[in-house]
């Protein structure tokens, strides 16, 4: 006679009447037209129990689990409980505007039961995640490298109660992120599991894996912090949210892309730390350098800078801006995110929804007077043409474009409908630009180059006989030590090349050149290319070759 047994048996029934309550809840959602909500795996912020008592929720069946100023998100078992719309209306009558959402039971004791947890959890306010003083101060400490960050994750999940581990392992993450010096943050959902990895100087590194269970608990409490709405997973959301450590806040851009195993999340970490670089730091050839301060030093034309996304470049115009600034010019940026705030500057961020865009931000901004115009990106054709025309009518405008080489800006101005003819008279230079990763200095190795190095290194260098610049027949390493988190790199530094529109160029831009055909021309101005440039800094010590190849095709045509 088969082994009945009754512990297993109880369990399925247990969870039969969970998911039937489930089910329930759903149907009464549809029902009212009101959103459904599972709270079991929803953060749970604690300035919204603090709205409302605890004996008050129990007897009115509501359970409040969010709040952004007075903006309360309320979870109801049914709202046309009389107690119910009470308790609604006198928050209403609070000045509280309410959204409401539909559980089950048990997700509302779920919620009740975060009471007796309040006096250990800290005090959050809108789209600010608080991280104390003492808090930050410790987890720099403790964090010095990836290692760090995942063992203090562990240590976490294994001693709090996990109402309380979503906030304290975002905290860690965010505090590791930023004391590592990492741009991005990514959490990726697999089949079983989710993946933690950090994009430090440009490349991405694996920090720890979560349960499924665990992933989604933070993916909530992040849609909170950030503003993004719960109960909506199938669209791509973006938001917001900043860390406030002491007087001073790091703003966080937060993405969540719907995909096969759930929401993929990247958080983008706009430190001041990491985007504040002055113009002598970022690595300018000398004889680039100076051909730019002259073109700084004009009243009216274009600076573009080009490159794909993460190549530094606004972080080159922010230093141009900081290199020009005086009292007596008036310089305005319209910038989508504005990620470095600059004294003297008066900076506005463009919003799509509201339709403000780059082409009305830098038509606005032709209004206000001013001499320097920086426009973080022209990606339309209103734009360029608007761009070009402040240019030519006695402003300096800075700007960036998409494309790979400096050459490339040309072509990609005319395909988007400036006229050929006036892009010499308006353009001083263009620039295009990548990051390449520092050697670290504690760990670097000085080795003898192979015959394939010793011929890479050689083919480039001819095309700058004018330096001449000898193959010093070595080359460094990376190694792996602490201070780089075993990586062999520390920081990043740019490598870039540049073309003036001088008359040769103008010459053949009626003839719609192609960028291989300026590139060409432009070579007798004597401005070293990214290749170049690059082989110069590996030939320093400053970076590596396989860094170099990792970023720049070294077999492109010079």
């Amino acid at each position: 006679m088969p082994h009945f047994d009754e512990d297993k048996q109880n369990k399925k029934i247990d969870e039969f009447r969970r998911r039937e309550e489930e089910d329930l809840a759903k149907m009464l959602s549809e029902k009212y037209g009101v959103s459904y909500i599972d709270l079991s795996v929803t953060a749970i912020d604690a300035e919204a129990l603090r709205v409302i008592p605890e004996d008050t929720a129990r007897h009115a069946l509501i359970a409040p689990f969010h709040l952004v100023e007075k903006k309360l998100y309320l979870a109801v078992h049914s709202p046309q409980k009389e107690e119910t719309k009470f308790a609604i209306t006198d928050l209403e009558r609070q000045g509280f505007a309410i959204v409401v959402f539909i559980t089950s039971m048990a997700s509302l004791e779920r919620v009740w039961s975060r009471y007796s947890d309040l006096s250990f959890v800290r005090g959050e306010k809108a789209g600010v995640l608080e991280i104390s003083n003492e808090d930050i101060a410790y987890f720099i400490d403790r964090i010095h490298t990836f290692q760090d960050i995942t063992k203090i994750i562990e240590e976490i999940q294994a001693g709090i109660e996990q109402s309380h581990q979503m906030s304290r392992i975002l905290e860690v993450v965010l505090a590791g992120a930023m004391s590592t010096d990492a741009s991005d943050i990514h959490l990726e959902p697999e089949e079983a599991r989710a993946r933690l990895r950090v994009r430090l100087d440009g490349v991405l590194h694996d920090i720890t894996f979560f349960d499924q269970r665990t992933y989604r608990l933070i993916l909530s409490r992040m849609k909170l912090v950030s503003g993004m709405k719960l109960n909506v997973t199938d669209i791509a959301q973006d938001g917001r949210f900043s860390v406030k450590i002491g007087e001073s806040e790091v703003e966080i851009r937060s993405s969540v892309l719907p995909g096969t195993y759930g929401e993929s999340v990247v958080l983008r970490v706009l430190n001041p730390k990491i985007i504040n670089i002055p113009f002598e730091d970022l690595g300018i050839d000398p004889m680039l350098n100076e051909i730019l301060l002259r073109q700084l030093d004009k009243p009216n034309g274009m600076i573009l800078t080009t490159g794909p996304t993460g190549s530094g470049k606004t972080t080159s115009l922010y230093a141009f801006m900081k290199k020009m600034y005086t009292p007596e010019l008036k310089i305005i940026t319209i910038e989508n995110p504005i990620e470095y705030h600059i004294p003297g500057v008066v900076q506005t961020q463009t919003d799509e929804k509201k339709g403000y865009t780059f082409f009305t931000g830098l038509k606005s901004a032709l209004r206000q007077d001013p001499d320097i115009i920086m426009v973080g990106e022209i990606r339309d054709a209103e734009t360029a043409r608007t761009a070009i025309d402040a240019s030519l009518t006695g402003h300096l405008v800075f700007s960036t474009l998409h494309t790979n080489n400096a050459a490339g800006a040309i072509p990609r101005l005319i395909g988007l409908g400036v006229n050929p003819k006036i892009i010499a008279s308006a353009i001083n230079i263009a620039m295009a630009q990548r990051l390449i990763r520092i050697l670290c200095t504690h760990c670097k190795k000085e080795t003898p180059q192979t015959p394939e190095e010793k011929r890479v290194i050689d083919d480039v260098l001819a095309g700058i006989v004018a330096r001449r610049v000898k193959n010093t027949g070595t080359l460094w390493k990376p190694g792996a030590c602490e201070e780089c988190n075993g990586t062999g790199y520390k920081g990043q530094i740019g490598i870039y090349e540049g073309i003036l529109v001088d008359s040769a160029i103008e010459g053949v831009l009626d003839q719609n050149p192609s960028d291989r055909e300026i590139k060409k021309i432009s070579r007798n101005q004597g401005i070293i290319d990214m290749r170049e440039d690059g082989v110069l800094k590996v030939l320093k010590g400053t970076t590596s070759l396989e860094e170099l190849y990792r970023v720049v095709d070294m077999t492109g045509e010079r």
